[in-house]
C-alpha cells in the first residue's frame, strides 16, 4: 500500500478512508518515503521515527482551531462570536447553523488519529525484532490507547480493524469498513494498552515531554471514569453500534468508579518529577511552559521554523501551527482614543502584539455572561478569573511607532502608555455604567464611570463582539525586543493536553458516583487542595503586577460540605476554562442539554449592551459526532451499508 511519511511541514490530510490509515509524520530522517511494510518497524530508526511522528501528531489535533471549537463551542463555556463562520454557528446548536457529517469538525480527529493508531500498530507488532526496550513499545501502547479513546468517546464505537485484523499494522489497501462497539474499544484497545504501558514506561521521561507511568494512569483513570458512566447511563442516552451496556469482562460501572479513584490516587501519592504549581498563575504563564504540571503537550518553539512545523512571523491558520488562542480574541485594536481633547485625532491605543494578554484577534468564539457571572462568581478571592481571562487592556501605541506622550481617554482624561485603556469590570457597580448609543468615542461602544480614565464594559454588558480576552493560550514570545514581535504567527507555546491537577477531580468525581474514598482523600479533600491553590496570588493579570496574597482559607471553607457532579463541572470549568475540556466533560456526565441549553449574551454591534437568552436544541443522538462525510465517501460500500455505518440523527 501507498502510505506517504509527512515531514512536521507538510499536512496531515484531513479526510481519509480506512485504508489510509497508515501514514504518520517522520522528523527524523526527513526522508519522505513512497510505502511502509513491517520491515521499517524492525528497525531502531524506524520505531524512532514512529515514536517520533506520534508527538508530532498531537499538533494536528491540539492546536488546530477547528477542532477546539469543536470542543467548547455549544456547551456552557462558549458561544460563536461576532466574526464566526459556519465552522463555529453550526457547532453553537442555537438555530444560526446546522451540524452535519460535512460541518461538524471532529472530522479533524477522526483525519489525524487513524494514521497514529495504524503506526502504533506497526510499532507493537514488530519492534521487538529490533531489539527495543519494551519501555518504547509501550509509548505506542499509550498513544493508540489515546486516539481511540479520544474516538470512543465522540463517535461511540469505532473501527478495531484498519484492514488486516483487529488491532493489527495494515499495509493493504481496504475501503470497507466496520465499527466495534463501545464496550469492545475499551475492553480489547484502551484498557489493556494502559494497564501495559503503565506496567513498562518508566517513571520519569525519556527526553523532555514524552510519556511516563503517571501520564498513563492519568488517561486510564479518565478512561475507567468515562466508561463506568457509559455503562451506567443515567439520562439513556443512545450508543451506536447499538449494544447491551454491559461490561465483557462482567465488572459493574461501581467497578470502574472505584478503579478510576484508586488509579487517580495511587498517583497523587506516587507524583514521580510532576507536582502541582504553587500557585494556578503559573500553571498557564508562557515564561513557565513545560512546568511539572502538564503531562502532556502538543509542543512548539520559537527557535527553529522547521521544527516550530510553521512560520515564526505568519500563519494562514491551519494545522500544525497552534492558533486555537485566536479564536476567543475579539477585535481590540478597534479601540481609539484621542490625542486631543476634542477627539478630532484618534489613534489606536492598543496595538496587536505578541504578547499573552494580547495577540492575533479572530472573534470566533466568546464567553457567555454566564460563564463571567456564575462560573466565575468569585473574582477577589479565587485567582482562576484572573489567570484565565484578560480584563484589563492597556495603552502600547509607542510600539507601534507613535509617538505621542499621552492621550485622552474615557471621560476626557489623559493616560499614558502602560495605563488601562478598558476594562471589564468583575461585577455590576453601584453606579450605573454610561454607555454610548453606538460606538461612542471608544469606538467600541464600552461606557465611563465617574472619575476613571479608563472605558468600562460590566458582566451584563459583554457582547459577541466585545468581550474579555482569553489570556491562558495567548502567545508568549521572547524575541519581541522593544516592539510589537509577530503577532500573526501561530503560538509558539505548547498546548497542555494532560495535567497533573486532572487527577484531583477524576478521584473526586469517582467518589460522588459511589467509589469509596481513603481516609483524607474524600471529594471535598481532593477538590480543597485544588481551591486552596486557586486561592494563592503570585501576579495579578489585571494590575500587570506581583500581587502575593492567600486565600486559601475562605477559598476552602466556601466549598459546599456534599459535593455534587454540578460542583465539579463547575470546578472543571474554573480550572479548565476554554482549554478544550468541556464538551468531553458534559458528553460523559450527560449533563450537556441541562447545562448548556441556554445561555445569555449581547448582540455582535458595538455598543449593544442589551442581554438577551438564546436557546439551544441538544437532541439526544448529539451526544455522539457524526461520522465525517470524507470517510463515508472514501469507503466502497453502498449507500444502505454506510447508512448504516452513520451514527443516528445525521
Amino acid at each position: 500500500m501507498k502510505n506517504i511519511i509527512y515531514r512536521l511541514k507538510q499536512a496531515v490530510p484531513l479526510v481519509l478512508a480506512i485504508w489510509f490509515a497508515t501514514s504518520c509524520s517522520d522528523v527524523l530522517d526527513e526522508q519522505p518515503r513512497s510505502f511502509f511494510e513491517p520491515g521499517f518497524f524492525k528497525t531502531e530508526k524506524g520505531v524512532y521515527g514512529g515514536l517520533t511522528s506520534m508527538y508530532a501528531h498531537l499538533r494536528y489535533i491540539y492546536g488546530q482551531a477547528y477542532y477546539y471549537n469543536s470542543c467548547i463551542t455549544g456547551t456552557d463555556e462558549a458561544t460563536y462570536a461576532q466574526s464566526a463562520d459556519g465552522n463555529f454557528k453550526d457547532a453553537d446548536l442555537s438555530g444560526v447553523g446546522s451540524l452535519t457529517p460535512s460541518s461538524c469538525r471532529t472530522d479533524v480527529l477522526w483525519g489525524v488519529a487513524f494514521p497514529n493508531i495504524n503506526t502504533a500498530s506497526g510499532i507493537i507488532e514488530n519492534a521487538v525484532e529490533a531489539g527495543i526496550d519494551n519501555s518504547l513499545i509501550a509509548e505506542a501502547r499509550f498513544f493508540r490507547a489515546f486516539d481511540y479513546f479520544l474516538l470512543v468517546q465522540t463517535f461511540g464505537g469505532v473501527p478495531l480493524d484498519l484492514g488486516a485484523g483487529e488491532l493489527m499494522f495494515n499495509t493493504t489497501p481496504s475501503r470497507v469498513s466496520v465499527r466495534n462497539t463501545v464496550p469492545e474499544v475499551y475492553t480489547k484497545a484502551i484498557f489493556p494498552d494502559l494497564l501495559t504501558a503503565i506496567n513498562d514506561l518508566p517513571d520519569t521521561p525519556r527526553l523532555t515531554g514524552t510519556v511516563t507511568k503517571t501520564v498513563a494512569r492519568l488517561l486510564l483513570a479518565k478512561a475507567y471514569l468515562t466508561y463506568g458512566w457509559w455503562l451506567q447511563n443515567p439520562n439513556n442516552i443512545p450508543t451506536y453500534p447499538s449494544c447491551e451496556r454491559v461490561d465483557p469482562d462482567g465488572q459493574s460501572a461501581q467497578w470502574y468508579f472505584q478503579n478510576a479513584y484508586n488509579v487517580a490516587v495511587a498517583a497523587i501519592n506516587s507524583p514521580g518529577p510532576y507536582a502541582l504549581q504553587d500557585s494556578y498563575y503559573l500553571v498557564n504563564a508562557g515564561p513557565n511552559d513545560r512546568n511539572s504540571e502538564i503531562l502532556l503537550y502538543a509542543d512548539h518553539t520559537e527557535e527553529s521554523e522547521y521544527y516550530n512545523a510553521g512560520s515564526l512571523t505568519y500563519s494562514g491558520g491551519s494545522a500544525p501551527d497552534n492558533f486555537a488562542g485566536w479564536m476567543m480574541t475579539w477585535n481590540y485594536t478597534n479601540m481609539t482614543s484621542s490625542t486631543n481633547d476634542s477627539w478630532t485625532a484618534k489613534i489606536n491605543p492598543v496595538q496587536r502584539a505578541a504578547t499573552q494578554p494580547l495577540g492575533r484577534p479572530w472573534t470566533r468564539m466568546c464567553p457567555t455572561i454566564n460563564v463571567i457571572r456564575d462560573i466565575f462568581a468569585d473574582k477577589t478571592n479565587d485567582s482562576r478569573y484572573d489567570g484565565t481571562f484578560t480584563t484589563v487592556y492597556r495603552a502600547n501605541w509607542p510600539k507601534g511607532g507613535n509617538t505621542a506622550t499621552s492621550v485622552y481617554n474615557a471621560n476626557n482624561m489623559i493616560i499614558y502608555p502602560g495605563d488601562a485603556v478598558l476594562s471589564f469590570l468583575g461585577e455590576e457597580p453601584s453606579t450605573p455604567i454610561t454607555y454610548p448609543s453606538g460606538q461612542g468615542n471608544s469606538n467600541i461602544g464600552a461606557g465611563e464611570l465617574p472619575g476613571r480614565s479608563d472605558f468600562v464594559v460590566s458582566p451584563s454588558g459583554i457582547s459577541r463582539v466585545v468581550y474579555p480576552g482569553l489570556w491562558k493560550l495567548g502567545p508568549y514570545r521572547t524575541d519581541n525586543g522593544d516592539g510589537l514581535g509577530q503577532p500573526n504567527a501561530g503560538s509558539t507555546r505548547p498546548f497542555n493536553i494532560l495535567k497533573f491537577s486532572e487527577f484531583y477531580y477524576v478521584a473526586a468525581e469517582a467518589v460522588v458516583k459511589g467509589a469509596t474514598a481513603q481516609s483524607g482523600m474524600s471529594a471535598r479533600d481532593l477538590i480543597n487542595v485544588l481551591r486552596a491553590r486557586a486561592g494563592k496570588w503570585s501576579w495579578s493579570n489585571a494590575d500587570a503586577a506581583a500581587k502575593v496574597a492567600d486565600n486559601s482559607a475562605a477559598m476552602t471553607a466556601a466549598t459546599p460540605t456534599t459535593i455534587t457532579i454540578d460542583y465539579i463541572l463547575d470546578e472543571r470549568s474554573r480550572e479548565y476554562y476554554a482549554e478544550g475540556y468541556r464538551w468531553f466533560d458534559l458528553a460523559r456526565t450527560q449533563t450537556w442539554k441541562q447545562r448548556a441549553g441556554s445561555y445569555e449574551i449581547c448582540g455582535a454591534s458595538y455598543g449593544d449592551h442589551t442581554a438577551t437568552t438564546v436557546t439551544r436544541q441538544i437532541d439526544d443522538f448529539l451526544y455522539l459526532r457524526p461520522i465525517p462525510t470524507g470517510q463515508l465517501e472514501g469507503m466502497e460500500m453502498t449507500d444502505a451499508e454506510k447508512a448504516i455505518y452513520q451514527n443516528p440523527g445525521y
